[in-house]
């Protein structure tokens, strides 16, 4: 997977940075993943989030682009 790591200003921010470069989803990991052990993946299109297990998001990924 090609990725694109950025930690600079709100959220918001960033999802709107990546939105305008045409990221198709997007990756959070915050305060709750170090218990939890999930992230937040964020759909460009849909602006759905669903939160699922770091071991996941692998297959997640897999059944939702074409490569």
């Amino acid at each position: 997977f090609v990725v694109d790591y950025d930690e600079t200003g709100s959220i918001g921010k960033r999802y709107r940075r990546q939105d305008e470069i045409g990221t198709p989803f997007c990756i959070t990991y915050d305060f709750d993943s170090e218990n939890d052990h999930c992230v937040t993946i964020r759909d460009r299109d849909t602006m759905q989030q669903v939160r699922i297990k770091i071991e996941e998001v692998e297959k997640y990924l897999e059944e939702r682009l074409n490569f």
